[in-house]
């Protein structure tokens, strides 16, 4: 079975949160890592998420360390979602 890894960046205009960090979050760009693992037994190839990882704080922020949080992916589409409807 192949495991996959995928990663992107994603930005928030506004001060946003998810619920598996308490508070609030600055605006600013945030590394999501997404693992996968391949479902076998199909005619075609298909994967199952198994992990989506937040990284905080946002990358544009000046600090040392960072923290890897694992979030629910609705969660942080529903944030992004709200960041983009107007004020």
């Amino acid at each position: 079975m192949a495991d996959r890894t995928t990663e992107s960046i994603v930005t928030f205009q506004r001060a946003f949160s998810l619920s598996a960090i308490e508070g609030s979050l600055p605006a600013g760009r945030y590394r999501v890592v997404v693992d996968e693992d391949e479902i076998s037994g199909l005619s075609f190839v298909a994967f199952r998420r198994t992990a989506t990882l937040f990284y905080v704080p946002a990358m544009s922020a000046a600090a040392v360390t960072r923290q890897m949080i694992v979030i629910d992916p609705a969660d942080l589409d529903r944030a992004l979602t709200a960041d983009l409807a107007p004020g």
